[in-house]
């Protein structure tokens, strides 16, 4: 049974219920906002050969940071692949399994081809925005979403997200003036988009606009922190607002009431937490009991041996519990994973070791080898994935370091 999708794309299996289904939890997935798993379901019930439910499925699943999540996706995949599949979807299947491969350059070129031949497939779009973003590859993610946009149009559902997905990558790309013209025309489409609330939150940031940020944040709060899956990360770029004015205060208020209020094991949440934390300790705030509870949340990610931004994060919280028997498990295992032909084993080699290693230097108060490896990251540290603003954690850790050096130096030189 053949049919289009509200963007004109041929899809297999449907009946017209659990088209409606499938396009609400589309809307859900590119609108970042809760539901799909429901509407997937029904979906399902309706037409269980349906591929496409099965494809968003198995993305959701593989666009995790989680390698326990991603696992989920083998028999999904497995499932959709026993369903007749028009060529399409095929390169959708495909594309799921070279990520479940560990391939997630052959993905990437996978869904390339598709979006080559199918423009408004927002779903392949999507995934591939999030492959760019996680492998460190910001050319590529200001590049693929700019390709497509001639083939959009504000009459077809989801273009709002289509032009929130160009602003992040206009703001990545240091193109903030264009990036916050872009975000702000998704947010007259729909001015609960929050992914066009979180692209202003980046360029607030990055333009160092503390006090621009936190008016626009709290004036839209309920858009971006009701329904959604980013609420946790938009209240930890609201307390980065807090920190940029020195109110520290509020900035541990949110860590405790919003970031780390639930102990989510999520680990898009732990990073989150982490990287809080650690900006906060570096104002000298007593967070010992905070770094206990986030470093044992963190120890069941030690082995994961799936991402290098994961392995920073855990370093952040086990230095700054000092539990140094958690980070030299970490330490231990990433150097077992520097030899292995794998996307985490490269990335280990390139950056995540060092960098570690450069958190736990810092950790024992050993600056001069925390400057040195983290000085020698800059031209690769977007390699590790996550934004300018999460990667910041770097340069504001060796700045402290080259501070304390230099305040260890004036006291030398006072006292001799």
């Amino acid at each position: 049974m053949s049919a289009l999708d509200h963007r004109g794309c041929s899809i297999t299996g449907a009946t017209p219920g659990a088209l409606a289904a499938y396009e609400r939890a589309l809307t859900a997935f590119q609108g970042w906002r809760t539901g799909v798993d429901a509407e997937l379901a029904t979906a399902l019930r309706e037409a269980p050969d349906f591929v496409m439910p099965h494809v968003l499925r198995a993305y959701q699943l593989i666009c995790s940071r989680d390698p326990r999540q991603v696992r989920k996706a083998h028999p999904v995949l497995a499932r959709a692949a026993t369903l007749t599949a028009n060529p399409r979807e095929q390169l959708h299947l495909a594309a799921i399994a070279a990520a479940l491969a560990d391939d997630y350059e052959g993905a990437k070129t996978r869904l390339g081809e598709l979006l080559g031949e199918h423009p408004r497939d927002a779903l392949a779009l999507q995934v591939a925005h999030t492959f760019d973003h996680v492998t460190g590859d910001e050319a590529h993610m200001r590049h693929r979403v700019a390709s497509v946009l001639p083939a959009w149009s504000a009459d077809l559902p989801g273009y709002h997200t289509i032009l929130s997905m160009h602003a992040f990558s206009l703001e990545e790309s240091g193109e903030y003036a264009h990036a916050q013209d872009v975000a702000l025309a998704a947010l007259e489409l729909d001015p609960d988009d929050a992914r066009a609330h979180h692209a202003m939150a980046h360029i607030f940031e990055m333009t160092e606009q503390a006090d621009a940020g936190v008016r626009w944040m709290r004036r839209h709060i309920a858009a971006w922190s009701e329904g959604t899956v980013v609420a946790t990360h938009c209240w930890w770029h609201l307390a980065l607002f807090h920190l940029a004015r020195a109110e520290w205060a509020h900035a541990l208020a949110m860590y405790d009431q919003r970031v780390r209020a639930g102990h989510s094991m999520a680990i898009t949440d732990l990073i989150d937490a982490a990287a809080l934390l650690w900006r906060l300790d570096l104002h000298r705030t007593d967070l010992a009991t905070r770094w206990a509870e986030l470093a044992a949340a963190w120890a069941a990610h030690i082995d994961d041996g799936f991402c290098s931004f994961n392995d920073l994060h855990g370093a952040l919280a086990f230095v700054g519990a000092r539990d140094w028997g958690l980070a030299q498990r970490l330490e231990r295992s990433l150097i077992d994973a520097q030899s292995r032909p794998t996307r985490h084993g490269i990335a280990t080699r390139q950056l995540g070791l060092a960098s570690c290693r450069a958190m736990m230097a810092f950790g024992h108060g050993d600056d001069s080898l925390a400057i040195t490896l983290l000085a020698s990251l800059p031209a690769l540290a977007h390699r590790l994935g996550g934004s300018h603003a999460q990667r910041d954690v770097l340069h504001l850790t060796l700045r402290e370091a080259v501070e304390r050096v230099c305040a260890a130096a004036c006291r030398w030189l006072q006292d001799a």
